[in-house]
């Protein structure tokens, strides 16, 4: 159990390391020109704002030290 758990953990890093910044910038675009109300896509999209704050907070933090 615990290495499925690792497993899944690695490649949602991976994942969201990859994935969140194209993610960010073009499903504005998208919902804006006719993507229908989506809760998941619309979830996703506060979470990946979410790391990227997470980023430049800790890119911010780690400068003032």
């Amino acid at each position: 159990m615990k290495k499925i758990l690792r497993e899944l953990y690695g490649s949602g890093i991976l994942f969201f390391y990859f994935f969140k910044w194209p993610f960010f910038l073009v499903f504005p675009y998208l919902y804006n020109n006719g993507l229908d109300e989506n809760y998941i896509l619309n979830l996703l999209w506060f979470f990946t704002a979410g790391l990227i704050l997470k980023d430049f907070y800790t890119m911010y933090k780690s400068k003032n030290d």
